[in-house]
């Protein structure tokens, strides 16, 4: 996931999803094992994850108590969030040069959990744009910081 200010997402040259201003875009690998309440779980964690600060809340428009501490999430803020399908996280690389895939889950799958993902993002109250899953996509994105985590749901 990367904190941005501002992002999109373009199939075949039509825009298809963005973000102005301060959000989160998620990159979401999904693998056999992966099931709902993972999805779910993760969707949370990225959501509340305090990499805001105050600055953020200016921009976006929100007026903060006082007393909020320094950093806050993405929640606090009611921030948008950019969700994109991407298998290629599960490159496998270590033999040969020529990378596989096979820790990446189908896409019958794949596809519900992406969508189940990005719906909880909903049901918190974000803004979700999302890509087309399988689509050949062009992702544009000011990242802001650099600021870039990876989370790994390893069980």
């Amino acid at each position: 996931m990367q904190r941005a200010d501002g992002a999109s997402v373009a199939v075949a040259g039509t825009v298809v999803g963005s973000f102005d201003g301060p959000g989160l875009v998620v990159l979401i690998g999904i693998t056999h094992d992966d099931d709902e309440p993972l999805a779910f779980s993760l969707a949370d964690k990225i959501y509340d994850l305090r990499i805001f600060g105050h600055e953020h809340a200016r921009v976006a428009g929100v007026s903060l108590a006082p007393d909020v501490g320094r950093e806050v999430s993405a929640s606090d803020l009611g921030l948008p969030v950019l969700v994109i399908s991407q298998f290629t996280l599960y490159a496998e690389t270590r033999k040969g040069r020529r990378p596989t895939w096979d820790a990446a889950a189908p896409g019958q799958l794949a596809e519900p959990l992406v969508d189940a993902f990005a719906e909880r993002f909903r049901a918190r109250g974000a803004r979700v744009a999302t890509g087309i899953f399988g689509a050949d996509m062009r992702v544009q994105l000011v990242n802001d910081g650099p600021m870039t985590i990876t989370l790994d749901t390893t069980r």
